[in-house]
């Protein structure tokens, strides 16, 4: 019997007792996927992505282990009802227009220290200042750097569109605005490569494309630590009582982690480890969140059908972006149907084993987005479901 299909059996009998769909992570490869993240951070302290786990009982799991300190969240709302939940360190890793949520950080002491805002632009403070509504309480700011990589002049751009912030003279300059500007402290900087940490070098079936994308990676990973490391001594330079500097991802840590400039690593996809994180030679890690629909029909020999799954993950649409049918390992989509909302046809040999009311394991694209389709995550040890645990949709939270 294959790992994978020892999996399969230990899934199904965990999950015997309950009815398909159903969201499940596997304990023992969530452990040993964090296990990881630490070893190649190589002491520099690891900060969990909450929009990447989206479950306040994993991040306290999480969280309890010698590695890992502080969350990166993905909204303000998100941040302050962590903070209001016990999570003591708080970095939004995003600007935010949300003035109500501004004006009860900037009258709540707990909140005020436990939270980090990001800033890249005056105007995100002017909107701050006016969303106070009287409120007192100094503000905690982070800056963000853009890390894409520029070439032929800077007519060709590799990396996500994110802060316009890109040389030391910037940085520099928007950090003595916070210095200067009372109800204010700079704390922190930023720099998120996602263009190295989100996107796998070895595309199956694609060998060129594949060095294409480790040639840039080289190149992208040198020219960013110089000018990072020119960043932070230029910030450092207006706020010598700089917290931290942030860096990294997931599919980046290790190289991320090698850089003096930076102080502390964010991860959080290779805790559940999605199927975008398969394409990757830097490390190995075991998937650790599934979803599994349950078998609603038979059309013919070679054929099932699900309820739904049909759940495209974000970004730029394409294959990549579908959950993929997992275990038993065989199955392929419908090519005239896909996954869809409300069925999903599969094909292959292992269909004529399945019977009416079996599950099908599936493996999302992104990490976190999972946890927008299920209120519960059933956890697994071994072959049994030791804990059921609410999701943020479960606790009645999505943010976006």
């Amino acid at each position: 019997m294959t790992a994978r299909a020892t999996d399969r059996a230990r899934y199904d009998r965990a999950t015997a007792h309950l009815d398909a769909p159903v969201a499940v992570v596997d304990l023992e490869a969530f452990d040993a996927n964090a296990d990881d993240l630490v070893r190649r951070a190589a002491g520099k302290p690891v900060r969990v992505a909450s929009k990447s786990v989206r479950c306040r009982a994993l991040l306290e799991r999480v969280l309890a282990r010698p590695g890992f300190a502080g969350i990166m969240s993905f909204t303000l709302a998100e941040s302050l009802w962590l903070a209001r939940a016990g999570f003591d360190d708080v970095l939004l890793a995003y600007p935010s227009a949300d003035r109500p949520a501004y004006a009860e950080l900037a009258a709540d002491p707990k909140l005020a220290a436990a939270v980090t805002v990001m800033v890249d632009d005056h105007a995100q403070l002017d909107l701050i200042d006016a969303a106070r509504a009287g409120g007192t309480q100094e503000i905690r700011v982070c800056l963000e750097l853009d890390t894409s990589l520029r070439m032929l002049g800077g007519r060709v751009r590799v990396g996500a569109l994110r802060s316009p912030l890109r040389s030391p003279a910037q940085l520099a300059e928007l950090a003595r605005s916070v210095v200067r500007r009372p109800g204010f402290r700079l704390v922190g900087l930023m720099a998120y490569e996602g263009h190295i940490a989100g996107v796998g070098d070895s595309v199956a079936g694609r060998p060129l494309r594949s060095r294409a994308i480790r040639l840039m990676q080289a190149t992208a990973r040198k020219e960013l630590a110089a000018r990072r490391a020119e960043v932070v001594r230029a910030v450092r330079a207006v706020a010598p009582d700089l917290e931290f500097v942030n860096g990294g991802g997931t599919g980046s840590v290790q190289h991320t982690a090698a850089e003096d400039a930076v102080t502390e690593i964010a991860a959080g996809s290779g805790l559940y480890v999605p199927r975008l994180f398969d394409n990757y030679t830097s490390f190995t890690a075991r998937p650790a969140a599934l979803f599994a629909q349950p078998v609603v029909r038979r059309p013919g020999v070679g054929v099932v059908t699900v309820l739904g799954g049909g759940y495209p993950a974000s970004g730029a649409a394409g294959a990549d972006r579908l959950p993929v049918p997992y275990l038993p390992e065989g199955l392929r989509y419908d090519p005239q149907e896909g996954p869809g909302e409300v069925q999903t046809p599969l094909l292959g040999s292992p269909a004529d084993d399945l019977l009416i009311g079996d599950k099908v394991w599936f493996r999302h694209a992104k990490a976190g987005e999972l946890c927008e389709r299920f209120d519960a995550l059933h956890l697994i040890e071994g072959d049994r479901v030791t804990a059921t645990v609410p999701t943020y949709r479960g606790e009645g939270r999505t943010f976006l």
